[in-house]
């Protein structure tokens, strides 16, 4: 399964990205978010390996590609299912960015998420859609 989602946010690309690579708006985001810890590889580059502590869940990060301000790739592996993430970044003027996600889904592991990815598919672009605007707000808010 993949799809694509993107938002305008009110500021430059450099503050967009400054706040996409802090924890911080993850927790402001993402509902549940705790913390990151850096497991392996060097920070920020491809290889790189985090643990994204929620609290109901972890997912581990491991950085595809990293050419930001331009673009971010990664790849999380959770116990029911392994997805990718590609962010882009594009400067649509002085103080507006452009941020595009397209995630792909390449693994779910067990019935039930099986089953709520064949049927309820749109509830996976629904949830990327909110942490698009609460990412938004979060950028124009700080």
């Amino acid at each position: 399964m993949k799809f694509v989602c993107s938002i305008s946010i009110n500021k430059p690309i450099n503050e967009v990205v400054k706040h996409f690579e802090d924890p911080e708006a993850l927790k402001q985001s993402q509902e549940g978010f705790i913390r990151m810890e850096h497991l392996s590889g060097n920070e920020g580059e491809a290889g790189a390996k985090s643990k994204l502590v929620y609290k109901k869940f972890d997912l581990i990060e491991t950085i595809i590609h990293n050419t930001l301000p331009n673009e971010f790739y990664a790849k999380y592996e959770h116990k029911s299912m392994i997805n990718t993430m590609r962010s882009n970044f594009n400067a649509l003027g002085k103080n507006e960015t452009k941020l595009t996600t397209e995630i792909e889904y390449t693994e779910f592991k067990g019935f039930f998420i099986k089953l709520i990815a064949k049927f309820f598919p749109n509830m996976f672009k629904k949830q990327v859609d909110k942490w698009l605007i609460k990412f938004k707000a979060y950028c124009e808010n700080k």
